[in-house]
């Protein structure tokens, strides 16, 4: 008779993989289920094809969560020093950049390598090219009945749901919300996250192609809700960069919700205000000989210019002199609070993560369901997401590492406490 603990995992991404590997190191008998054609496609595009694994600046305020509390109890179990030891156990090399810490080879393939790898050397049974269409708990025999499109129906002692979202997927892979929503749970509504922000602004197109170091602040119904700083890149539809990605979800949930969105841009975020005003007059009394072009000339970008002219009503031709000082200064008080008005955010298939999901609040720190024994979490199907930086990959290892461990019978309830008391 088999007394090993049997474990399905539904999804084999980056959160699914981990939690493969850390329930069969526990000795557990582990089928991970994909419905692609191979495991582990996704990670091949995380951090532009080098995979920015995690991140050494982390804190929980990187997260968007109802729970922060509950939140770090969860990574106190599996770190970013955790992470670290996990892929050099499987041979990854690790270094670090800004912070930030990507495989030696700036390679996704190699990550994605040694966890495959890591899977055949804990005979973990995968099962590509299957879609898992229900899931039923049957209480009597505390057993979970898997079934997949050709009606196959396996059981298991365990489950761990690890689907994933829909994010840059072209085709919206919503299967895991529904297993999810068939046991009871709560989905919150999902949205893209660090995306691309739409504008209805005739300049776009003008602006297209231009990238620039500012501050970007989101404003929602006329109140300021968050503000980033970093490379924004112009497009023919809107905006993009870093610093838009990170306060996308909320702009997204914000229109969804039928509010006034728009991003107030401020092109010369290093400026310190009584100075900046003195140097524009010192460049206005040395140069206004010159006309407009001419005089905002090694500022800001040409195309930047043109389009602060123009929505003063002004001509490029003209003279500094004949526009006056008053005009020249706001043009340049606009430069830094350049208001952009927001129609939309771009398709979840463009998104690199997606917001809402699975309700946080029905999840234990064991990663385990409050409503169904034996049915776990882990990844991108909870209502968790993280900025840019590998946050989002950070929280596949631990929800992974996490509801591996203890849907292999191996309970990681105290382990923090432990940590905490022997440091």
């Amino acid at each position: 008779m088999n007394d090993r603990i049997r474990v399905a995992i539904i999804g084999a991404g980056a959160s699914g993989m981990t939690a493969a590997v850390a329930a069969a190191r526990q000795g557990a008998e582990v089928t991970l289920y994909e419905k692609n054609d191979r495991v582990g496609k996704k990670i091949l595009a995380t951090g532009n094809g080098k995979c920015n694994l995690s991140n050494l600046k982390f804190t929980t305020d990187q997260y968007y969560c109802n729970d922060k509390e509950k939140l770090q109890k969860i990574f106190n179990v599996f770190s970013v020093w955790d992470t670290i030891s996990f892929f050099e156990s499987m041979g990854l090399m690790i270094k670090s950049k800004n912070e930030g810490l990507y495989p030696y080879s700036e390679q996704a393939s190699a990550v994605l390598d040694v966890l495959r790898m890591e899977l055949r050397r804990n005979q973990v049974k995968t099962v590509p090219e299957t879609e898992i269409e229900k899931i039923i708990f049957r209480q009597e025999r505390a057993v979970f009945e898997v079934k997949d499109g050709n009606k196959a129906v396996c059981c298991y002692d365990r489950v761990i749901l690890a689907c994933g979202s829909p994010a840059s997927m072209k085709n919206k892979n919503i299967s895991g919300y529904k297993l999810a929503e068939a046991f009871g749970h709560k989905i919150n509504p999902i949205v893209p996250g660090l995306v691309q922000l739409k504008s209805d602004e005739e300049f776009c197109r003008a602006l297209a192609g231009v990238r620039c170091f500012a501050k970007v602040t989101l404003m929602i119904d006329e109140h300021s809700v968050g503000k980033e700083i970093g490379e924004v890149q112009f497009t023919e539809y809107g905006v993009s960069g870093i610093p838009v990605f990170q306060i996308s979800r909320t702009a997204a949930y914000a229109l969804k919700e039928g509010k006034n969105v728009k991003l107030l841009v401020d092109f010369f975020p290093d400026q310190e205000d009584k100075a900046f005003l003195h140097l524009i007059r010192l460049r206005y009394e040395s140069q206004k000989d010159k006309t407009l072009e001419e005089f905002l000339t090694g500022t800001l970008n040409k195309k930047i210019n043109m389009v602060l002219i123009k929505r003063n009503g002004l001509k490029s031709g003209m003279k500094a002199e004949d526009a006056g000082f008053k005009k020249l200064k706001d043009i340049f008080l606009q430069s830094r609070n350049f208001s952009i008005h927001i129609s939309d955010v771009n398709s979840i298939e463009n998104a690199q993560v997606c917001a809402g999901g699975v309700d946080f609040g029905e999840i234990d720190i064991q990663m385990q369901s409050v409503k169904v024994p034996g049915l776990y979490f882990a990844g991108e199907i909870v209502d968790i997401d993280g900025k840019c930086g590998g946050y989002n990959l950070q929280w596949a290892w631990t929800s992974g590492y996490v509801a591996g461990m203890n849907a292999a019978g191996c309970s990681t309830v105290g382990i923090a406490e432990d940590l905490r008391e022997n440091k």
